[in-house]
């Protein structure tokens, strides 16, 4: 008897020492979500190739050096609002460039979705979110209420522990700004997208959830003068294709160099 229980005691210990493999057998996610820069897109590519070197491309490659056995989900939607990111449409995307499908309805729907079917797999969650709204003169209330609703039923699917970081953004209308009437255009046009970025960070505070400063990483508030043209001016035209000439510029989106710029923000918010 005493050699049976022994037995069986070894055996019991044995089995506790083998790790039980979860249903994603080791594999960790990170999620991304939000708009064109979310998706990474650059106008070299074209509107249905992104490429490998949007922020979350490359955002992944710095965190594939900590976390082993991460995987990229890539959600993020050209064109997307706060809006359409929550409401269940036939496609997503605006104008004729951008058509992102989602079995599950929505961009939300479909993150909610991977979500609930990798729980307890997924290492942190990014999302950018709201410069699409304004551009559609969507009021910042409705952005700030469609925002919150968002983070709360991401926080709800993704539990208490999984990072969500948001970000504030760049502005690529400063170049234009400052050619068209100097510093006070350029003092003005800073002022509308602090504000709007305030508002964002807002949300994203109350949801207790970290902000990439990506406003900081593009200097938009510094108008140091360099070489006769302010700072600010000169980071939006180094990292993104606003001053690009045609057929490339000008464009909004960050080239392969802003979005490591983005990723490095993106990295320092991590917990």
């Amino acid at each position: 008897m005493k050699f049976r229980l022994s037995l069986l005691a070894a055996v019991a210990a044995a089995l506790l020492a083998v790790p039980i493999a979860s249903a994603d057998n080791g594999v960790s996610y990170y999620l991304s979500l939000g708009d064109s820069l979310a998706a990474g897109y650059q106008p070299t590519l074209g509107p249905h190739n992104f490429g490998d070197q949007g922020y979350a491309d490359q955002l992944y490659a710095i965190e594939q050096q900590r976390i082993a056995k991460l995987e990229l989900v890539k959600l993020g939607c050209g064109g997307e609002t706060t809006g359409s990111m929550i409401d269940p449409l036939p496609y997503e995307g605006r104008g004729d460039h951008f058509f992102c499908r989602f079995p599950h309805g929505s961009q939300l729907g479909e993150a909610l979705n991977f979500l609930h079917a990798h729980k307890d797999s997924v290492a942190f969650v990014t999302i950018d979110i709201g410069a699409n709204d304004v551009f559609q003169g969507v009021p910042v209330p409705v952005i700030q209420a469609n925002l919150a609703s968002m983070l709360a039923q991401l926080r709800q699917a993704a539990g208490p522990d999984v990072p969500i970081v948001g970000m504030n953004y760049y502005d690529p209308f400063l170049p234009q700004a400052w050619a068209q009437g100097g510093l006070p255009a350029l003092l003005n046009e800073i002022a509308g997208v602090v504000a709007l970025n305030d508002q964002l960070e807002r949300v994203y505070t109350n949801a207790g959830d970290p902000i990439a400063d990506v406003e900081s990483a593009f200097s938009v508030t510094d108008t140091t003068l360099v070489n006769g043209t302010p700072l600010d001016v000169l980071r939006e035209c180094q990292w993104t294709w606003i001053c690009a000439p045609p057929p490339l510029g000008p464009d909004i989106h960050a080239n392969a160099a802003g979005y490591g710029v983005i990723a490095q923000a993106f990295a320092a918010a991590l917990p």
